[in-house]
């Protein structure tokens, strides 16, 4: 199912091998001087800007005053080029906060993923000066996430413990390795796509960023 904001408009940007179509979401409450740029799941599985968790991120961020951008990666919808095996993904993301920067310099950047995204939202957080960053179910069996440099700036993993696409217990794992540590959020309940948890996914991100500088 598509889901739309009625706060967004879309836009297409230049990408590396072609257009990039964006999503540009006005902010929920007072602004803030940021940006928040959300990432996708694995486009060979469907993924697209407008599954339901990225949407929640977008509007967690909105919700705390940050506009937003949601892109499709490269192949997908109306964005140009083929799947990239994840190195192009990232190159897609670092076109997108370029763009950004080029108009908003001096705001701040918060990064936001869900599965693959979150992978590669968590790659760009080790290169780029970012503020904060969440990661929702990220993919730690199938992609190397124990190779990403550590993670020193305000950082939300979430998990739902019943995930039957990555498992819990080796996302969990990694995390509480990680040095530092990110803040970690447990959903017991909770599949990959946290279904009838949303607004308790969405409230509980925002609860977590305003805790943190």
């Amino acid at each position: 199912m598509i889901t739309i904001l009625t706060n967004e408009a879309t836009q297409l940007i230049k990408g590396p091998t072609g257009q990039l179509e964006l999503a540009i979401g006005e902010p929920l409450a007072e602004e803030r001087e940021a940006w928040g740029v959300v990432c996708h799941p694995h486009p060979l599985y469907g993924g697209t800007m407008h599954n339901k968790v990225v949407t929640t991120l977008a509007k967690t961020f909105q919700g705390l005053g940050v506009p937003t951008v949601r892109f499709n990666f490269r192949g997908v919808m109306r964005s140009e080029g083929e799947y990239g095996h994840a190195e192009g993904e990232l190159e897609d993301l670092l076109a997108v906060v370029s763009w950004l920067q080029q108009q908003h310099a001096k705001r701040e950047l918060w990064l936001g993923g869900f599965s693959f995204g979150g992978y590669i939202a968590a790659r760009a957080a080790s290169q780029l000066q970012v503020k904060k960053l969440v990661t929702v179910a990220p993919p730690v069996r199938n992609f190397p996430m124990e190779t990403i440099t550590p993670i020193a700036h305000p950082w939300v993993l979430v998990q739902g413990e019943r995930d039957d696409v990555v498992p819990p217990e080796e996302v969990l794992s990694w995390a509480e390795s990680c040095n530092p540590k990110p803040i970690i959020l447990r959903f017991p309940e909770a599949g990959h796509y946290f279904h009838g948890q949303l607004t308790e996914l969405r409230n509980e991100i925002q609860t977590a960023l305003m805790s943190v500088s």
